[in-house]
């Protein structure tokens, strides 16, 4: 019996042993392939938009703490279950044919509410949405509006070709994105309320903007950031990228939807 118990002590301690060496050759990859994303740095080359000069502060932070960013961006990445944080912008697009394959309509206003028979959600993003309309009707905000969702790549280029028509080609591209471009495609992103700035100033507006990350909805167009994301400041426009990844962009990327899906983008694509 002594012999057993000494045989399993043996091989747990191996076991353990082997893990801890996989665990810290993993650990030492990574902080290489770190070190190599940002290798262009001192050369102004940087795996996220500089053009407000806020990499080279985003830099030093991560590479000042590793270990602790290389933890939060494996835990993100190893509970992004739904492929949430694809990189859709002005020069990174989606497929003519491209449709997310759990797409849901909408069609019960038991937890916020809409005008249209058309909208349709992602099931992950759909339930995030019922929980924070639900959480928000809580705190009083009876009437929780929900006015687009998915675009398919044909509605976009409807949309974008009317907006041209209508404010001309530079205006339009500042505020519309063209077809294959927009996230509304990724069917993870709503537009809520008026579709106004003054949407910011609402109850609704004022509670999103408080609690939205908490239910894993990131603002993807913030004020100032025009030259960064490519469209003016939309306060009613937010993406379903999940808790962790809302958490990590608040933590190292200046609460910047952007740098951090470049920054996965940059990770993901790296040899």
């Amino acid at each position: 019996m002594k012999s057993l118990k000494k045989i399993c002590l043996l091989c747990f301690t191996i076991f353990c042993f082997m893990n801890m060496s996989i665990f810290a050759k993993s650990e030492s990859e990574d902080m290489a392939k770190l070190d190599r994303i940002f290798s262009g740095a001192k050369n102004g080359n940087y795996p996220f938009t500089n053009v407000l000069g806020e990499a080279p502060e985003i830099t030093d932070f991560i590479l000042k703490n590793k270990s602790a960013f290389l933890a939060d961006l494996n835990y993100v990445l190893e509970n992004d279950t739904d492929d949430l944080l694809t990189l859709v912008d002005k020069t990174h697009s989606l497929d003519a044919d491209f449709k997310p394959s759990d797409l849901v309509p909408l069609t019960d206003k038991t937890h916020y509410n809409f005008y249209r028979n058309d909208l349709s959600l992602r099931v992950p993003a759909e339930k995030s949405l019922s929980q924070m309309a639900d959480a928000a009707r809580a705190d009083g905000i009876t009437n929780f509006v929900v006015s687009s969702t998915f675009r398919s790549y044909d509605y976009q280029k409807g949309l974008f070709e009317r907006y041209v028509k209508q404010d001309g080609l530079e205006l339009a591209e500042r505020y519309s994105a063209r077809p294959g471009k927009s996230q509304h495609q990724l069917g993870t992103a709503v537009d809520f309320g008026s579709i106004t700035d003054d949407f910011a100033e609402t109850r609704q507006g004022r509670w999103v903007y408080a609690n939205a990350a908490k239910y894993g909805w990131s603002l993807s167009f913030p004020k100032g950031y025009e030259p960064v994301t490519g469209y003016m400041w939309e306060c009613w426009h937010f993406r379903y990228i999940g808790v962790p990844a809302c958490r990590m962009q608040e933590k190292w990327f200046k609460n910047v939807q952007q740098y951090m899906i470049e920054f996965i983008y940059a990770w993901q694509t790296s040899d």
